[in-house]
């Protein structure tokens, strides 16, 4: 293949994968439905905690001072610190400017109150419509947690569902917080008595995860876990996953995600901005995995010395579907290093990425930035297939894309 032809391939490529609809299957994202906690503007772009915590590195605020102030002053302070005083370089600042210019506003201005007059005109249910265009995004699924009283409340209330938002039920506390779990389970009118696990508690919190399961409308079950996770051991958590979690997921069809390798509050003054990140125990995955062939589960890490042991270990078990590059491994360098590693390893058979978005507005500039890393990596992977003598054609190309926006997800949530 000469110059001439790979550069026209890799011109169909980057067509087709900016022209094709993405389902984003994890989000911090609400549906409007949720009021204020469906986060978006200039100033929440602004106070994510990515680009707090790059803030911070600057000394502008004590950290314990910066929480005593409002957010716009939380946010003017971002934008002098970050976009004012020295260049934009990070990705996270970069993404603010992608989503700036993406929505046909001039970054170049430098002018932070007339951006937010511009977002104040806005109407967050037709907002979410000209994200999702600009974005290409077809569906989004949120992060619910029935353990946030907030949230809770809402969904208590029988919230008028976007048929563009799908919904996770989250269950970190019940998994991770158990004694404190089981309080809560009481207190909502479930029959647990204390933290003791026995076979009727058990019972009741299937009972809980069918419940929530069924208000939500949830494609999925799913929790965090640290880096040190064990699996099995003597914590509460074992005996919730085998005799309440995965039953429940066997059951019901519902895969069980699984997103390892978060340390949180390593800095508690930063807040959300606090968690870190650890290489993740495989040993205990490769437990869990091996012990429930009939569950299907759903995986990404956060650590990138995890991402070749997992890729090795979705080889071996066809319940295991691969997703996304999560958090700190949410970077252009690691995106490309990933991706091609998953794409020489398990073929088509993951999704590529979600926008992991906590701010409405990240979804344009997430996709983006994410959908030109992965069309180089594919055409340079189809260049390589015509080299061997196998050309893909235009509809094949587009076939396979689909697969890593959320066809494979799809077969994978029926299969």
């Amino acid at each position: 293949m000469n110059e001439r032809q790979r550069a026209a391939l890799a011109d169909t490529v980057l067509q087709v994968v900016l022209d094709t609809p993405v389902r984003d299957i994890h989000t911090h994202l609400y549906e409007p439905a949720f009021g204020d906690l469906l986060l978006w503007g200039i100033d929440e772009l602004l106070v994510y905690h990515y680009l707090v915590a790059e803030a911070n590195r600057y000394g502008p605020v004590p950290e314990e001072r910066l929480w005593e102030l409002p957010k716009r002053d939380q946010a003017a302070l971002v934008w002098d610190t970050l976009f004012e005083r020295r260049s934009p370089v990070s990705e996270s600042c970069r993404g603010v400017l992608t989503t700036l210019q993406a929505l046909g506003l001039d970054p170049r201005k430098r002018d932070l109150p007339a951006l937010r007059k511009w977002f104040a005109k806005w109407k967050i249910g037709d907002y979410v419509g000209r994200c999702m265009e600009l974005a290409g995004v077809r569906s989004i699924c949120t992060t619910n947690s029935p353990f946030d009283d907030a949230e809770r409340a809402v969904w208590e209330r029988g919230p008028a569902r976007d048929p563009r938002f799908t919904a996770a039920l989250r269950i970190d506390p019940l998994l991770l917080e158990w004694p404190a779990a089981a309080k809560r389970l009481a207190e909502w009118g479930y029959k647990v008595k204390g933290p003791d696990l026995t076979p009727g508690a058990l019972g009741e919190v299937r009972r809980f995860l069918g419940d929530w399961t069924r208000r939500m409308k949830g494609l999925y079950v799913m929790v965090s876990l640290p880096p040190d996770f064990e699996y099995p051991s003597a914590a509460p958590s074992t005996a919730l996953l085998d005799k309440a979690v995965l039953p429940f997921c066997r059951e019901s069809g519902l895969p069980f995600a699984v997103m390892s390798g978060v340390k949180r509050q390593i800095n508690p003054r930063l807040r959300l901005a606090g968690d870190g990140v650890g290489r993740s125990r495989m040993e205990s995955l490769e437990a869990l995995f091996r012990g429930s062939l009939d569950v299907k589960f759903l995986i990404t890490m956060l650590s990138r010395e995890n991402q070749h042991e997992l890729c090795v270990l979705a080889r071996k078990f066809s319940n295991l579907h691969v997703f996304g590059c999560w958090w700190f491994t949410n970077v252009p360098h690691l995106i490309d290093e990933i991706t091609r590693m998953r794409l020489e390893l398990l073929g088509l058979s993951f999704t590529a990425q979600h926008s992991d978005a906590r701010v409405l507005d990240q979804i344009i500039y997430k996709w983006s930035h994410s959908r030109r890393l992965i069309a180089r990596v594919l055409a340079d992977k189809y260049a390589d297939l015509a080299e061997a003598g196998w050309q893909p054609t235009k509809a094949e190309i587009e076939r396979d894309v689909r697969q890593l926006f959320g066809g494979a997800f799809e077969a994978f949530l029926k299969a």
